[in-house]
């Protein structure tokens, strides 16, 4: 027998998917920052979604906070699983792009950045130092808040917290504007796509690294390549460029560039870099990581907060 839901439900039920939609670019920023993957976080946020329609909402003092909780550690549970599962992974991990085109802070309320150099960083803290990170400086989260989200002292989360930076300033380096990174990456396809070599090695770092993420697809770079020459010769590789499209996108709060051939996406790649040219050239080949892409610049329900998909 089918019983007719009441309006006080049905009332109920309207609010509870306003305020998840309210909240869920946040709570998609928090994951897709933990995890470094589009799809994970994206599965991360509907089962929070679940949990909410499960929840006896009356009794919940914040729903942000109760929303920012789950998610933080539902995905802390991720990564952990995730850094067990990419101990298999061949060749070099990459973070899978996002468009941001839509929002390029994906939520956040500071402008921390996305990008996938800065992502990559932060996958050498674990995930309690990641979490804590993330709450603090993008989204600036007291230190009282993180604390009872990931049931730490809050004298313990200052700790990890700094500890976060420390790390992380060692690793990272003072960045280009916007405009000087978007014209270096040009000047990089335009000089790869000709083949030029020498004007490659000009725009390059001395320390410059290439990372190619493809997990043991058919000659794709399994180690990190490195300096000027080998990394100005790896990138003209003729048989890339030939016949192909190269397109200039907006990913992870940068630009990118997604490489077609035959209406068919190959490789999304992009750079970081500082005062001394290209230090860092990061080339995703794995097919679910540029369809996972793609599918973010589709699906602008991430960004506009559509109704969740099981409502």
């Amino acid at each position: 027998m089918c019983v007719e839901p009441s309006p006080t439900s049905l009332e109920d039920l309207d609010e509870a998917v306003a305020v998840f939609v309210r909240h869920r670019r946040r709570l998609f920023g928090i994951a897709y920052r933990m995890l470094g993957s589009v799809v994970e976080a994206e599965d991360v946020v509907q089962e929070v979604w679940l949990r909410w329609q499960k929840t006896e909402r009356s009794v919940v003092v914040s729903p942000v906070a109760f929303l920012s909780s789950a998610t933080t550690r539902l995905a802390i549970n991720v990564a952990q699983s995730a850094r067990v599962r990419r101990e298999t992974y061949v060749g070099p991990w990459l973070p899978e792009p996002l468009d941001t085109s839509a929002d390029p802070e994906v939520g956040a309320q500071r402008a921390e950045a996305v990008e996938l150099a800065l992502l990559l960083v932060l996958e050498k803290l674990n995930p309690v130092e990641r979490a804590a990170y993330v709450l603090r400086e993008a989204f600036d989260y007291a230190y009282a808040e993180i604390a009872e989200i990931l049931e730490l002292s809050v004298v313990n989360v200052r700790k990890v917290v700094s500890r976060a930076r420390r790390h992380l300033s060692d690793e990272r380096r003072q960045n280009v504007d916007a405009a000087e990174h978007r014209r270096l990456l040009n000047a990089f396809v335009s000089a790869a796509r000709t083949g030029d070599v020498a004007s490659l090695e000009a725009l390059l770092a001395p320390d410059v690294v290439s990372l190619s993420d493809g997990n043991g697809i058919r000659g794709c770079a399994r180690v990190p390549v490195r300096g000027r020459a080998r990394v100005a010769r790896l990138s003209a590789y003729r048989q890339l460029w030939r016949e192909s499209v190269p397109e200039l996108v907006d990913a992870n709060g940068s630009t990118g560039v997604v490489v077609h051939r035959d209406g068919e996406a190959l490789v999304f790649m992009t750079a970081a870099a500082s005062k001394d040219g290209i230090h860092q050239v990061l080339w995703v080949f794995a097919p679910s990581k540029i369809a996972a892409f793609l599918d973010s610049r589709s699906r602008s329900a991430i960004f506009s907060g559509a109704v969740p998909d099981c409502v």
